[in-house]
């Protein structure tokens, strides 16, 4: 089985459009290097240039915040859902 991965809308230029895309990888880091083969592009949105979380993008898997797991090391069991969310900043 495998890892979907929900897209948010500022990244939908490297999914053809597509919201939600389906992925592999024993890791978080492996599903990113999955999605970068199959979507050129998109990891250099979501990781910086030292190869880390970029500061404004927040990476679920299931309902747990990676950075309070294990970053990239994050274990995605088969079934899982990864969800890509830009932080949104604001004020008056």
């Amino acid at each position: 089985m495998s890892i979907s991965v929900r897209i948010p809308t500022i990244l939908r230029t490297y999914t053809g459009g597509a919201s939600e895309v389906t992925a592999e990888g024993a890791t978080l880091a492996e599903v990113l290097d999955y999605l970068e083969a199959n979507h050129a592009g998109i990891k250099d949105r979501i990781l910086d240039s030292n190869g880390e979380l970029r500061r404004f993008v927040n990476v679920y898997v299931g309902n747990e915040d990676v950075r309070f797991l294990e970053n990239l090391a994050t274990a995605t069991p088969a079934g899982t859902q990864i969800s890509v969310i830009p932080a949104v900043a604001g004020g008056c």
